[in-house]
């Protein structure tokens, strides 16, 4: 089992850039209505408009809290190119980069077009406590 979150967005084609070029994902170019993206050949993420008719159990737009209780988070093999592309891209920071010492990792923590929690984290263990 892999997870392939899916979270809607206002706009599809300006989160799928961000997604893009702050993460270093692909598109596979799925169509006009959702847009699906990749890490080399594996599904990391779906992005669909607020509007979609295929999830009705999605929420709504107008709802308060946009991904409460929710983080979407990343783990990067190379966390200086991925710290390189947020500052590249002008990435919303929230908090980082910085380590997280119960794991042995760096972290950064972002925000992203739609108002979802990002994080990108190194691997586990990378850095001595």
């Amino acid at each position: 089992m892999s997870p392939e979150p899916l979270i809607a967005v206002r706009d599809l084609e300006s989160s799928c850039h961000w997604y893009q070029s702050v993460l270093g994902l692909r598109s596979s170019a799925a169509g006009v209505d959702d847009e699906t993206l990749l890490c080399g050949e594996r599904v990391v993420m779906r992005l669909r408009p607020w509007d979609t008719r295929h999830h009705p159990h999605l929420g709504r737009p107008d709802g308060s809290a946009r991904g409460n209780g929710m983080l979407l988070w990343f783990r990067t093999d190379d966390f200086d190119a991925a710290v390189l592309r947020v500052r590249q891209q002008a990435a919303q920071v929230l908090e980082g980069p910085g380590v997280d010492p119960n794991h042995g990792r760096r972290e950064i923590w972002l925000r992203d077009p739609d108002g979802y929690v990002v994080v990108l984290a190194g691997p586990e263990g990378e850095v001595a406590a």
